[in-house]
């Protein structure tokens, strides 16, 4: 779909709950066309409101030529905190097009009293760690990268993730497939089904899947924190915590009677309290 006369085009890459959020407030609009972008690996995804395109663009160059050819006026990067190849591009392609870019991420869990975490770079720091912390493993980092737990045959793993796994796994697992969201309850008698005494997980923050880490806490068992990537973007790039500060910078850009150039806008304000 092309967008008519007098309509300005925002480029939501997405597939988060953050990103749906967004997509619901900004859809509709009028003189606003709304694309959500999916990267298509995961099947049969929760759909945002609005406008939807799946898959990739082809790395930077493509990407940076999409944006040109559908005359895109802003983009929210909205994807996964984890999601480093896709936000590196978004960086890079608005950079090369001169097109503003906002960093929609929510902020990474922190460890609270009674927590028992142990730091990881990566998730094969994760994997070097387990054997000296527990036998039972729930693994809860997605269905990529688990060769990195492939070679640790004397632990047993419960294996979480949407879609079924693919490349080496653990000898010893079983998988089990589910979507979030997940209670507290429903987490802690999952653990205590399964007799697991490690969790290992990545820091994507949020509370639709906090609950693994109260229930951990309650079990008194130590939980693996595999840590985010450094970010994609430039440090002076905007960026922001809250839905509401996002739709606010998207109307900035594609307002121009507000008299800032998109370019030039720092997001938050200084006075703001998201971010």
């Amino acid at each position: 779909m092309s967008a008519g006369p007098g309509t300005l085009t925002v480029l939501v890459l997405g597939g988060t709950a953050e990103a749906r959020a967004l997509a619901a407030a900004l859809a509709g609009r009028p003189g606003l066309r709304l694309i959500s972008s999916l990267a298509g690996r995961v099947s049969n995804p929760v759909l945002p409101e609005g406008e939807v395109r799946v898959g990739g663009f082809g790395g930077t160059d493509g990407l940076a030529g999409w944006v040109r050819t559908e005359h895109v006026t802003a983009v929210v990067d909205a994807t996964h905190p984890f999601a480093e190849t896709i936000s590196a591009h978004a960086a890079a392609a608005c950079a090369q097009a001169g097109v503003p870019l906002l960093r929609l991420v929510r902020p990474g869990w922190q460890a609270q009293q009674g927590d028992h975490w142990c730091d990881a770079r990566s998730l094969a720091d994760a994997a070097a760690m387990l054997p000296g912390l527990g036998t039972r493993v729930f693994l809860t980092t997605g269905r990529q990268g688990l060769a990195a737990f492939a070679g640790l045959d004397r632990l047993w793993f419960l294996i979480r993730c949407v879609d079924p796994p693919t490349g080496p796994l653990p000898g010893r697992q079983e998988v089990l497939l589910a979507r979030g969201p997940y209670t507290a309850e429903a987490e802690l008698a999952l653990m205590r089904q399964f007799a697991i005494d490690v969790l290992v997980t990545k820091n994507s923050g949020g509370e639709l899947t906090a609950g693994k880490l109260a229930a951990a806490r309650q079990l008194g068992i130590p939980v693996v924190m595999v840590r985010r990537p450094a970010a994609a973007a430039p440090a002076a790039a905007a960026s922001t915590a809250t839905v509401d500060d996002a739709v606010s910078w998207v109307l900035d850009q594609v307002q121009p009677e507000t008299g800032r150039h998109p370019a030039r806008t720092r997001w938050p304000p200084a006075d703001s309290s998201g971010g």
